[in-house]
This record gives structure tokens, sequence and C-alpha cells, in this order.
């Protein structure tokens, strides 16, 4: 396979978030593994489904192949009211894309913007 079609899919991962959701989080040894030699020095997040809005999230690699969501991420984790318990799926597109969705402790996806008919009344 050439490092061109390497990208062409989606990478899908979850975290689950335990501990302090405002702490760094750990990405999976996977993910880790499938963008290795092309790192990015930062992910841009944005929830699935929503509006234009990015969210800037700087990767910190430990130098033992650990990735994890450092500056940015707590910005992002106040946002969208993220705690313990929440479970999050990230789709990497290339280029430092990710969509991601949350699902709370109930196990039900969280919506964040208004369903656009309600909008339109």
């Amino acid at each position: 396979m050439s490092s061109s079609s390497k990208w062409e899919w989606e990478f899908e991962f979850i975290v689950v978030l335990n501990g302090d959701p405002l702490s760094i989080q750990r990405l999976p040894d996977k993910f880790a593994e499938f963008v290795a030699g092309n790192e990015p020095a930062a992910l841009q997040l944005r929830e699935a489904g929503g509006g234009f809005c990015r969210w800037p999230v700087d990767v910190l690699l430990d130098g033992r192949e650990k990735m994890y969501l450092h500056t940015g991420w707590e910005e992002f984790a106040r946002f969208y009211g993220l705690q313990a318990g929440c479970v999050l799926t990230f789709s990497y597109q290339g280029d430092e894309q990710v969509s991601v969705k949350v699902f709370d402790g109930t196990s039900c996806r969280r919506h964040y913007h208004g369903d656009d008919k309600e909008e339109e009344d």
C-alpha cells in the first residue's frame, strides 16, 4: 500500500473518559501506529454532524510511542461539558481533521446543536 492510499479512509476509535476529563487524554496505541511517521502536531476536533466550529488540540508524543491530546483539550472538554464516564468516538479523516461523537453516562449520544427543523420554526 502506498503512503497516499493509507490516508484514503477513516480511522475510528473510542476513548472512555476515566478520572479527570479535563486532563490530557491518551489516544489508543493503534491510532499512534496508524499515523507513525506522519504524526500530527495537532488535531482539529469538531462535533460530528455539528457546525463549523473546530477545536485545535495539540498532540503530545512521549517518546515511547504513546500519544496524548494535550493543549486545547481542556477547552474542548469544558465547552462540551465532558464528565468522567463519557465515551467519545473519534473518526480521523486525515489532514488533522477529527469528528467526535459524545455519549454520556446513560450510553446515549449528546447532541449539542439544534435540530434544523426546530430552527426553521
